[in-house]
């Protein structure tokens, strides 16, 4: 087949969203980052919000989306993410805002944040890549990191008697009367994406359609924290991260709407 003939719309199956610019990304091989830009970057476009979408980046791994996703981002403190959300969509109701955080952010110095902005049911969508591990600073403990897991501050194993359990934040999310819709997904396979993206879709209607919170936790890998390669990261993920944060739905009030 010639390239023209391969570059035929009918045969197309794939292709970078418009979204996404020509910078090389620089995230370590096997992470999961660059996939959730791809999915994120492909809902927007396939939803028409190219105009009207705000991300919101705090600090960590996930500041650096403003860098590959050609949208309007606003760059937070360190946790604050939630409450800057809050500000821009109360300020611009018509448009679409989100944020984009990692388990460091969301679950240890944004908590308090993260939660008020939940149980006060802003209209806003917080995407929340769990890793269970602080991949950027040094691969230290993250309040998700799992009983027993090694990390450059837990070389033994996080210990239940002096770290404390892991902080299943998307459960407690779930609680809260704010929140339309809570779920949990990964993108380690092609199946998995395409729930990724559904739940990504899902959660940004739900912020123009004034429901609420939407929270979709993508539970991930760490190749370079977790010292493995990205092949083993996401066999350890599936062995070891899915039966402590299991993917699917964990709450969705358009369900009981819709019945």
């Amino acid at each position: 087949m010639k390239l023209a003939d391969i570059r035929r719309p009918e045969n197309i199956v794939s292709c970078k969203p418009r979204l996404m610019n020509d910078k090389n990304m620089h995230y370590c091989p096997g992470c999961s980052h660059g996939v959730v830009h791809k999915i994120i970057s492909e809902v927007i476009e396939d939803l028409g919000m190219e105009d009207i979408a705000i991300g919101i980046a705090p600090v960590g791994c996930a500041v650096f989306a403003y860098n590959y996703i050609d949208i309007d981002w606003i760059e937070a403190a360190h946790g604050r993410a939630p409450a800057v959300a809050t500000a821009a969509k109360r300020l611009n109701p018509d448009k679409m805002v989100f944020t984009y955080q990692g388990d460091g952010d969301m679950a240890a110095i944004g908590t308090s944040e993260t939660l008020h902005a939940a149980n006060r049911g802003e209209n806003i969508a917080m995407i929340f890549i769990n890793n269970g591990i602080y991949g950027m600073t040094g691969g230290q403990m993250a309040p998700t990191t799992l009983e027993g897991m090694k990390t450059s501050t837990t070389p033994y194993g996080r210990r239940v008697d002096l770290n404390g359990h892991p902080l299943n934040i998307t459960a407690l999310m779930a609680q809260l009367p704010g929140t339309c819709y809570v779920t949990r997904q990964s993108v380690h396979t092609p199946a998995a994406v395409r729930k990724a993206k559904s739940a990504i879709a899902k959660a940004f209607k739900n912020s123009m359609e004034g429901r609420g919170t939407s929270l979709v936790e993508i539970v991930s890998t760490c190749s370079s924290g977790w010292k493995m390669s990205p092949d083993a990261s996401n066999k350890w993920m599936e062995q070891n991260m899915f039966p402590a944060y299991p993917p699917g739905d964990i709450k969705d009030v358009t369900l009981n709407e819709e019945k």
